[in-house]
């Protein structure tokens, strides 16, 4: 029973994986699929969240301030000691004025006649001292108002600034954030022609192979039959053992063929499935049944709309657009800039109806107009005079991609052409050489030519092949690259 277990395992193990069968179409849908990225995804994001805050920096844009400030030190506009003309108000530590008289006012020189005498001088004494505080109180009165209280102060301020004439730079930067969105969608576009032709190419490079794996076996195996009938004439004195000798080299020769054949379909194999997406060892297959389909090609009569619709020659006519742009953003710097402004502001502290800090107070609103007029900036010339030559330079690279790019397209449509051309010669080829080998086959039976010929004509019609192969696949890789060339 151990027995049959294993055998049957090891049959299981032994029995050959079902390979996916693939289109053309389904692999360059799994490698579009597989070429999308988030930061492709997060570029465009980007690019249109630039326009829209190009666009809207044309409108008012509204801030709000608030700050908040203590001091230790209080702020007062009348001096705490201030001589009156008549005398000195002294303003005490603990909030208390004391006043006192000149000695040369009149007060202090009435005081002065009278001290000696005794009624008289201590009732100009009382009122000198009352006169004095009164003087005094009404300092400490004003010193008080006088005092700002600025030992908290809080300040808060809306305001709203609209631009007016900036020298069209507004307008230019949003023309600016337009075309690299625009930009950011054709390299996209780009990538996308470039994934397709990178699959078509493998793809048909695993087709070409396969076919040739086929045609390894089938020169194989003619080989193989030429020399088990090689081996029967020289047994029967028919052939020479050079001949056979000769046979056996060269069915080492295509077994070696086979050998790399076989290895080269898997390497290839691996690379669609690089390209798709998918593990590498996945076994998958192609669908090969439109690889005799050559469709005579259209030949493109005005190459100048096929290459002005090429993402390449787009993207650098935005460069190009952009470095105008920038001249006249470079430009703006040396024009008058209008901007019209309009605040409303509020703090604790107040001069509206005197100095008082009594949260009272009402806030008040600005509104005015700001011109700035260059006069000398030299380096906004340089500058002006730098973007030109940026953007002169950007129209030269846009007239000389222009020109290489038609040269691609006629190039690529003359390739088409001659590989079309390239597989009619191998079909008649191919005719050619089965005939010729069919003829040499019955020779060598009947005896009429020795085995070196029949070699020579089954080596020609393996030749003759290949090249139809070959001619085939071109033509398919060649309609792929015209097609990206003028799509």
């Amino acid at each position: 029973m151990k027995r049959i277990l294993l055998a049957l395992l090891t049959g299981l193990m032994c029995l050959p994986l079902t390979a996916r069968t693939l289109t053309l179409e389904e692999c360059r849908e799994l490698a579009l699929q597989a070429s999308r990225t988030q930061t492709s995804d997060e570029m465009k994001a980007a690019a249109e969240a630039n326009r829209k805050a190009a666009y809207a920096a044309m409108f008012p844009r509204v801030t709000a301030n608030a700050a908040y400030t203590y001091s230790t030190m209080d702020l007062n506009l009348l001096p705490a000691e201030m001589n009156l003309g008549a005398g000195t108000v002294y303003m005490a530590q603990d909030g208390s004025a004391q006043f006192f008289w000149d000695e040369g006012s009149a007060m202090g020189q009435m005081v002065e006649q009278t001290k000696d005498m005794a009624v008289v001088g201590e009732g100009v004494q009382q009122l000198a001292d009352a006169s004095g505080q009164m003087i005094a109180d009404g300092y400490k009165q004003l010193y008080d108002q006088m005092s700002l209280d600025a030992h908290h102060v809080f300040v808060a301020q809306v305001g709203v600034t609209q631009p007016i004439y900036v020298g069209g730079r507004l307008r230019e930067l949003y023309k600016i954030s337009q075309l690299a969105e625009q930009t950011v969608g054709l390299e996209a576009d780009k990538r996308r022609a470039d994934i397709i032709v990178a699959v078509d190419e493998a793809y048909w490079r695993t087709v070409s192979i396969k076919h040739k794996q086929e045609l390894a076996e089938q020169y194989y195996n003619l080989l193989v039959k030429l020399e088990s009938d090689v081996e029967v004439l020289v047994g029967s004195g028919l052939a020479t053992q050079s001949d056979l000798l000769k046979v056996k080299q060269k069915r080492g020769e295509a077994e070696l063929k086979r050998l790399q054949a076989k290895n080269g379909l898997q390497l290839s194999r691996m690379a669609l499935c690089q390209l798709c997406g998918l593990d590498l060892d996945e076994q998958i297959d192609t669908d090969e049944s439109g690889l005799t389909d050559v469709v005579l090609h259209d030949t493109v009569s005005d190459y100048r709309a096929s290459v002005n619709n090429r993402a390449e020659l787009q993207m650098l006519e935005n460069a190009a657009k952009i470095a105008e742009s920038n001249v006249k953003i470079a430009a703006a710097g040396l024009q008058p800039n209008i901007v019209a402004q309009a605040n409303y502001v509020y703090s604790n502290l107040s001069a509206e109806n005197g100095f008082r800090n009594d949260g009272r107070n009402r806030g008040f609103f600005t509104a005015g107009v700001a011109v700035n007029i260059p006069i000398a900036h030299a380096d906004d010339i340089y500058r002006l005079k730098a973007a030109k030559h940026a953007a002169r330079a950007a129209q030269l690279k846009v007239d000389e991609t222009r020109e290489m790019l038609t040269l691609q397209v006629t190039q690529a449509n003359q390739r088409v052409l001659e590989a079309q051309q390239k597989v009619a010669m191998t079909n008649l080829a191919v005719k050619n050489a089965e005939e010729v080998l069919r003829l040499a086959q019955e020779s060598f039976r009947a005896g009429m030519i020795p085995v070196s010929e029949l070699m020579q004509a089954e080596t020609a019609w393996m030749a003759a092949r290949t090249d139809q192969i070959d001619a085939e696949i071109e033509v398919h890789v060649m309609e792929s690259y015209f097609k990206r060339y003028t799509k």
